[in-house]
Formats: C-alpha cells, structure tokens, sequence
C-alpha cells in the first residue's frame, strides 16, 4: 500500500476528530462536564464508548498477533474481556447512584473514606492508568510504523499527538463521540477483514487445516497450556474490572439501569467479537507464516486481501482502536491526578473556575508521561499483562471485597494491594513460575484475597459507616463541582469532620 496515501486519510481522519472535539467542547463549563461529560451520558454513548474501548489495542494489536503464533487462543483475550465487562455490570453498576467522581473514591469509601487508602489507590490507579495509556500508543506507534515504513519511536509520537489534540480541546465529551464513531468504524472493518481474509485463504476449512498444522491446539492450549490460558483469559478480565476507565463510564452514564444495559450489551457484543481477531490472526499465518513480529499480523493482511480502499479504511479502523482506549484512559489518569493525586500534595483540590484548565495541562502531563513508558516497551500483550497483575490484581480485589464482604477495613484495603503487588513481582523475577502459570495474575489475586481477609481479621472493624464515608467524599469533591458544602477546598464542613472523628 502506497503509505503517502493512507497518511494523508489518516491525517484528514485525525482532522475530523479535532473539529469534532472543538464543536462538543462548546458548552462545557465545568471540571466535571469536562473529565465526567456532565454526568449524563445516554445510552447509547455510554455503550458506544465501552465498544469501543473494549476492542482497542489489545484486541487490534495484542490479540491478532496472539492468534497468529498460537491460533484460536487469540479469542482469550475477548472471551476475558467480555466475562470482566459482564461482571463489572452485575457486581458494579450500582455504584453510579453514589456519585464517586474516581475510582479511589469508591475504593477508599468502602473502607470508610480512609485517606490512607485513597491516596495509595489513587497514586496505583495514576500509574495503572499511565501504564493502559502507554500500551495503546505502543501498539498504534507499532502499527503505523510498519505500514508507513517510519521509525517507530516517531511513529509512537504521532500517534500521542494525534489523540491528544481533539481530547486536550474537547475532554471526555470529546471522547464518547469519537469512540462512538471509531466503534461503528472498528466493527465494520474487522468483519470486513476477517470475512475477505478468510476466503483468501480458501473458506474455513483451509483455514481450518492451517491451525491444525500449527498445532495450537483447541483455544492454543497445546502452545500455551491449560493454565497459562486461563490466566491470560483471566488477567484480561481483572484488566476491565479494575481498569479506571470503564469505571469512568459507571461515574458518568445518566443512572444504574443505563449503565448496566450499555456493559451487558458491550460484553455481549465483545464475546461474539472475540473470535474475529483469532480468525485474522490465524489466516494472516495461513497466508504468510513467516511474519518477523507477529503484531504486524493485523497491517499485514489488511495490505495484503484488500483493495487499496478497503484497506485504508481497515487500516484506519485499527488506529481507532488504539486512539479510542487511549483517549479513554488519558481521561481517567487526569481524573484521578486532579482529584487524589493533586489534593495529596496540594492539600486542597483545584478550584471549579480553573478546572478545565488545569484538565488541560494534565492531559498533556500524562499523555507525555504515557508516551516515555511505550518509548520502552515492544511486546504489547506482556506489557499489558505485567501491569495488569502488578498494579491492578489488588485493586480488583479492593472492589469485591469492599463491595461485598462487610468486615473489610483500610488496614485489609492495604494489606491487599501491597500483597498482590508482590507476588506480580516474586513471579515475573523467576523465569520458572512465569513459564508455569503464564503470567502473574492467579498467584497475585489469590495472595490479595488471602492477605485482605487475614489482615481485617486481625484488626478492628471499620468505625465509619458508609452514609459519613459517603459525606466525607461528597464534600471534599464539592470545590470541584461547583458545591458550597466547603468554602475553601481545605477543610472539610463540619458534618464530614464529625464523621472522620465518628
């Protein structure tokens, strides 16, 4: 493909999405209309932009590459995903009625707005967030650089610039329409591409007959092993039920029921879409089994079997998915740098008539600090996988625990997160447990849910109920919102005092 053509669609692609950030930014007034969309996202965004989201680099990138060097287990990583967005549905949708602004917030509320909490899973969920940002422009900067035949650093560039202008104008309303659009644009090419790459390669038989000479076995297990494929699938599931920007979208859809219809139909959605990346994966090898890095398996074929203007829309598609998770997680790391981060070292939380601006500089912040972590990282799926078990695995057992075992206090909220973190790390610095399990996300949620329990065992009940934690974190955000419940930003009214004091 002549790569002066599909840059310039690209760069006319990018174009639109700029005007179409500037034309929502327009009445935005608020931090909160700006970082939560005012809080009333309708259905039909809300389920546009999880799509979106869902199918994003690991599924263009991550799971078609995965699918090419081990054949149907390309499909774990959205048979994961789908069973994490379905649970997210059941176990956490509710929480939109409570009016949390991060996922901190809610975290530290079920341990009674403790701020020990708060702070530790604010600066985890920072870097989480920074870590998802980082994978998305990896992957994009990958992908552009091979079909375009540039450097890849300065393709990571581009592909940070690219998302970063029309979300830095237009913020997180920005978002859930380009997601939007980028969704209806993702499904259409990748069925476009799996349906011509599969008769390329001679119907489903042939490409039948080409896995079964690879030897990958039924979902990849005989090049995987059983556990290592169910920790990948499991690893993908504790990614979306920890991930900070699908619990952007409970935060800011219009109520429960919206939010829960929109997760169930996404999840429903993602399984069936599962396949469709293995299905390319696995005929990219068919056609070509000799592929230097199996990431360029998606490119690769969308040069390959389609017409030149059928594959730049393809090729397009693919970038979306990079650039649609990014911007959502770019928007989830300011969130929480404006709300946790910046009140643990300020003391105070930025004040409601300099939101949008202080949004701004922190968008720029994180998405250059996004684009340093991809600058040195090449291996999509390990990098999402070591940070996933790393920084999340506790913060997803923080959340079950929280919501539904009563007995859970800050210092079990503690004990979990630091327990998962180590034993992500015991695993990945010893080659033999890694080659075992496949990745580190079983032993770590295991030893996040043994430590949290042992620890709040042993220690007092949680004195503060959740209606004073609840008070507690309506008025420390209030400065934020516009409220009047606290004057200064510093000090919390006396109701929230008396309740910390409670």
């Amino acid at each position: 493909m002549n790569s002066t053509l599909f840059l310039g669609a690209f760069f006319v692609y990018v174009v639109f999405l700029i005007w179409l950030g500037w034309r929502v930014s327009r009445n935005q007034k608020s931090g909160e209309d700006f970082l939560l969309g005012g809080r009333g996202l309708p259905l039909f965004l809300t389920l546009g932009t999880t799509v979106a989201t869902m199918v994003g680099t690991g599924s263009s990138m991550g799971a078609v590459g995965f699918g090419y060097e081990n054949g149907w287990a390309g499909a774990l990583y959205g048979i994961g995903g789908a069973i994490g967005i379905l649970l997210t549905a059941w176990w956490f949708a509710p929480v939109r009625k409570l009016r949390f602004m991060t996922m901190s917030e809610e975290l530290s509320y079920y341990v009674g707005a403790n701020k020990y909490v708060k702070n530790f899973v604010g600066v985890l969920i920072f870097v989480a967030s920074i870590g998802w940002l980082g994978a998305h422009i990896l992957g994009g900067g990958m992908y552009l650089a091979w079909i375009a035949d540039l450097d890849q650093n300065t393709a990571k560039v581009i592909i940070a610039l690219a998302f970063a202008i029309y979300v830095v104008i237009g913020g997180y309303t920005a978002v859930v329409w380009t997601d939007t659009i980028q969704a209806v644009i993702l499904f259409v090419g990748f069925i476009l591409m799996a349906y011509l790459a599969v008769d390329q390669v001679g119907g489903l038989v042939a490409l039948s007959d080409a896995v079964t000479a690879s030897d990958a076995g039924f979902l990849g297990v005989n090049h995987l092993g059983v556990i290592p494929a169910i920790s990948l699938a499991a690893v993908v599931g504790v990614g979306v039920l920890a991930t900070p920007s699908f619990r952007q979208r409970i935060y800011s859809g219009k109520d429960v029921s919206t939010v829960r219809k929109s997760f169930v139909l996404s999840g429903g959605l993602y399984l069936f879409f599962s396949f469709v990346p293995a299905i390319i994966g696995m005929a990219a090898f068919a056609l070509n089994p000799e592929l230097d890095n199996r990431n360029f398996a998606f490119p690769y074929l969308a040069i390959s079997v389609l017409p030149a203007a059928f594959g730049v829309i393809v090729l397009i598609a693919g970038l979306s998915a990079t650039m649609s998770s990014a911007s959502s997680d770019a928007v989830a790391g300011v969130t929480i740098l404006l709300r946790d981060v910046y009140i643990m070292v300020m003391g105070s939380v930025p004040p409601k008539d300099q939101m949008i601006t202080y949004s701004r500089a922190a968008l720029v912040v994180v998405i250059a600090l996004a684009l340093l972590f991809a600058l040195t990282s090449d291996d999509v799926i390990s990098y999402i996988t070591k940070m996933i078990s790393t920084v999340m695995s506790g913060m997803f057992v923080c959340g079950v625990l929280g919501r539904f075992w009563g007995r859970y206090n800050w210092q079990g909220a503690i004990a979990t997160l630091v327990g998962a973190s180590c034993a992500s790390f015991a695993l990945i610095l010893n080659d033999s447990w890694m080659s075992y399990w496949g990745n580190p996300v079983l032993p770590s949620v295991a030893t996040a849910f043994v430590a949290g329990m042992f620890v709040s065992l042993m220690t007092p009940k949680n004195a503060v109920s959740h209606e004073q934690a609840l008070l507690i974190l309506d008025e420390e955000r209030s400065v934020m919102e516009g409220g009047d419940n606290s004057t200064d930003g510093k000090k919390p009214a006396p109701a929230a005092q008396t309740a910390r004091e409670g």
